[in-house]
């Protein structure tokens, strides 16, 4: 049989107007990882329930004034601590102004001094933390020493310092919110440039010559943006915390305008003649955080609750 095929290709001629194909050189990068594709996000019922209860607030915030019954510094009642009617429809403060309308008013305060406050925390946050990261080195050592003497301080001793000396206005309450939580920022910052400085989809890109900048905006920024955007959510808790704890201790937003940790501690006696002026605003503030909290424990779940690890 054997010598029968082998006959039988003697005989056949072999075609030598097709070329032989020629083996393509290999690829210097055929075998580096290729960067992690787009992950997309799935909320469970909860989560998407309490990312409307926040769709609401945000949207409160913005037209809560012109839809508030009352102006917040309107002292309508003639006594204080009214329970609800059908003018007050969660009764009135310690002096008579419309609790439901102060809340409306207040969205807008919490809300808006916190969400700002939470961008300037990441936009000094980020920038020190991935420069940090991509940099290495001295710079490395530098900032993260800065970074751990600022953490070393109590958030709320180190805000009452800063506002008892600088006083206690809008601005300053911003600028010392985002300064301190900057520093949480750019640890989880660093920690996921570090990790993703290291894959093979960056040293390819190095080994092709590309630039720092090309390398943070194209390789380190796009990949740590989804864990960094779920964090913003945690950090802006905080942060709606630290205001609200300022505002009760009479250091944040200051009277007139209405603020909901302002507006807890100067109803607080009210608790005593059955009033439900300081739960109100109290409420608000655990809606708003528990709802944020709960989205971002949906989206770290959907990404393999690795972003748990990093945060801090």
């Amino acid at each position: 049989m054997n010598d029968e095929k082998q006959s039988i290709d003697e005989i056949q001629p072999k075609d030598e107007t097709q070329p032989e194909a020629k083996a393509s050189p290999p690829d210097q990068f055929e075998e580096l990882q290729t960067a992690p594709p787009k992950q997309r996000i799935k909320l469970t019922w909860v989560g998407y329930t309490s990312a409307a209860i926040i769709a609401i607030w945000v949207i409160i915030a913005f037209v809560g004034p012109y839809i508030a019954p009352f102006h917040e510094a309107d002292m309508i009642a003639d006594d204080s601590f009214l329970p609800a009617d059908s003018q007050f429809w969660l009764g009135s403060d310690y002096i008579g102004r419309d609790i439901f309308s102060r809340i409306l008013w207040g969205a807008r305060t919490t809300i808006g001094i916190s969400f700002i406050a939470t961008l300037a925390a990441y936009f000094v946050g980020i920038t020190l933390g991935i420069g940090a990261a991509v940099k290495g080195g001295w710079v490395d050592i530098g900032v993260s020493r800065v970074i751990d003497a600022l953490l070393s301080l109590p958030t709320i001793m180190l805000g009452l310092i800063v506002i008892a000396a600088m006083g206690s206005s809008i601005p300053v309450l911003i600028l010392t919110a985002g300064l301190i939580y900057s520093a949480t920022v750019f640890r989880i910052s660093r920690a996921l440039g570090q990790d993703i400085m290291v894959m093979d989809f960056v040293e390819a890109a190095r080994a092709r010559g590309e630039g720092v900048w090309w390398v943070i905006t194209r390789e380190v920024l796009p990949n740590c943006g989804m864990p960094l955007a779920t964090d913003f959510g945690l950090r802006l808790i905080f942060v709606i915390l630290f205001i609200s704890s300022l505002s009760f201790l009479g250091l944040g937003v200051q009277p007139p305008m209405s603020d909901w940790g302002s507006m807890v501690r100067e109803n607080l006696q009210g608790l005593g003649y059955g009033s439900f002026a300081a739960i109100w605003p109290a409420l608000a503030i655990a809606m708003l955080t528990i709802s944020i909290n709960l989205v971002v424990d949906d989206v770290s779940t959907s990404i393999g609750g690795k972003l748990a690890g990093k945060m801090v």
